[in-house]
């Protein structure tokens, strides 16, 4: 039996893909690739409902499915990517290369005929028009090797197509940013349970998330972030106290308990005598900075006249300090 290794987004054209090629009598084994900077990776630290994507794709089309962290080699290329940004932080061309040339390791490993994808010609500017996919694929070293189902017919025939492991007439032509197409396709596969078709689910295409990495990077001067910086850039709101340190200020509870478990080696913000959230500052600051970090958070606290605020540092015993809130229109100024 023909085998094949999908990468399985758990979005709706992955789930087509892989339905096309089942029906096909193609053997699958699917990857997934955990990057770090996934939302559906973080839900259930946000409060969020779990939701494995990528599972419920396996599940509904009954494929192996296996989970690889990449995020160390990731780190990697977000800070330094040899094709570049998108419109934010997004290294689109380096992580696909990154992702295909890891499947074409598990396809050799595996003794697998080819590499699959979801991919629509047309779709995504940065990464899905003719040009971007025949470079990715070649970089990828997948040349003749990757089969992307959904538009087989606007590209060129791959290997398992002329050699008769694919049947070409029953692929696709499908282009553009328009999702219809695949809804058609998904209602005649009977499938009417699927995420939404449209969007990315990853931070790096935020342009809020974009604009906290750029800044890290350009205060830090830092050759790569870490998993840490990672989960602190995707928590609370931000502020600039001056050009080396950042206010972080939790917006629920959960934010909170993350704040607190990254407090070891900064400033932590507590209100003493209102109800409140937490905040950490990041960086070296004077004590003028502490009394505006103070006021900022002030500034979200219930009760908002006389607040004092506990300044914890490690190795230091802790302090108060009075302060009143900032003015909203202070206080958005200074915000990340």
């Amino acid at each position: 039996m023909a085998k094949a290794i999908g990468l399985i987004s758990g979005g709706l054209d992955s789930l087509l893909a892989t339905l096309i090629l089942k029906e096909q009598g193609i053997n699958i084994i699917g990857v997934n690739f955990y990057t770090g900077f996934c939302i559906t990776e973080t839900r259930k630290r946000k409060g969020l409902p779990a939701r494995n994507l990528p599972a419920e794709t396996a599940e509904k089309t009954g494929i192996e499915l296996r989970i690889i962290d990449v995020s160390a080699e990731y780190m990697e290329i977000v800070t330094r990517p040899r094709y570049g940004y998108g419109k934010n932080s997004n290294p689109c061309i380096d992580c696909r290369i990154l992702m295909l040339t890891k499947a074409r390791e598990i396809m050799l490993k595996e003794n697998a005929d080819f590499v699959y994808t979801g991919e629509v010609v047309g779709e995504r500017p940065m990464t899905q028009m003719k040009p971007q996919l025949m470079l990715i694929e070649k970089e990828a070293g997948l040349q003749g090797y990757l089969l992307r189902p959904l538009s087989a017919k606007l590209l060129p025939p791959t290997i398992p197509e002329k050699e008769g492991i694919v049947d070409r007439s029953k692929l696709y032509a499908i282009k553009g940013r328009s999702r219809k197409p695949q809804m058609r396709l998904a209602k005649k596969f009977g499938i009417d349970d699927y995420p939404q078709p449209a969007g990315g689910c990853c931070f790096l295409t935020d342009e809020t998330f974009a604009r906290r990495f750029f800044d890290l990077m350009t205060r830090k001067t830092i050759t790569r972030v870490s998993h840490e910086d990672v989960v602190l850039l995707t928590t609370g709101r931000h502020f600039k106290l001056n050009e080396k340190a950042r206010l972080i200020v939790g917006r629920n509870e959960v934010e909170n308990r993350i704040l607190q478990q990254y407090a070891s080696h900064r400033i932590m913000l507590a209100p003493v005598n209102a109800q409140g959230p937490v905040a950490l500052i990041d960086g070296d600051v004077t004590e003028e900075d502490i009394k505006r970090a103070a006021s900022f958070l002030a500034r979200y606290c219930k009760g908002r006249e006389g607040i004092f605020v506990e300044i914890i540092k490690r190795g230091e015993p802790p302090f108060s300090i009075s302060t009143h809130p900032e003015r909203p229109e202070v206080v958005e100024l200074f915000m990340v």
